[in-house]
């Protein structure tokens, strides 16, 4: 109806915004408290991504929390680029590990991974345990472009 008609001229005539937000200053540089994105176009969701080897899945870097995590970050820029995106796009991150005591490496490692892209709203979870033996670590992303 005419209500939809004009929702899709509003939506149209606006523009794509992401924003990153932090309210506090102890927040600042570690994570997003809050994203905002305006209109999207396109939503991206990865599956969890971790220290899968591509092509036959094993697991790479057992015992090596680090280079776990340097991987699945390797794979998710992959995958973001095959979506024609990049680590400035991600808007949501939830970071799965075995042990609390990655915590400090795991936010070495991410920030390694997004450079100078702005540390999206995140979560860091440690669970008893991940997919396969030996997997330590595996994140979920969420990203949003323009179209």
């Amino acid at each position: 109806g005419l209500g939809s008609h004009a929702l899709s001229i509003a939506q149209s005539s606006s523009t794509f915004e992401k924003k990153n937000f932090n309210y506090n200053e102890w927040t600042k540089g570690k994570f997003s408290e809050v994203v905002t994105v305006t209109n999207p176009g396109k939503f991206i969701f990865l599956a969890g991504i971790g220290p899968e080897r591509e092509g036959d899945g094993k697991i790479v870097h057992e015992d090596n929390f680090m280079e776990q995590c340097r991987y699945a970050y390797m794979k998710i820029k992959k995958l973001l680029d095959l979506q024609g995106a990049t680590m400035n796009d991600v808007v949501r991150i939830m970071t799965y590990t075995t042990d609390v005591r990655f915590f400090q490496d795991a936010l070495k490692c991410r920030a390694e991974a997004f450079g100078s892209a702005p540390i999206p709203a995140s979560t860091f979870l440690v669970v008893s345990q991940l997919a396969w033996p030996h997997m330590a670590i595996e994140v979920d992303v969420t990203a949003m472009l323009a179209r």
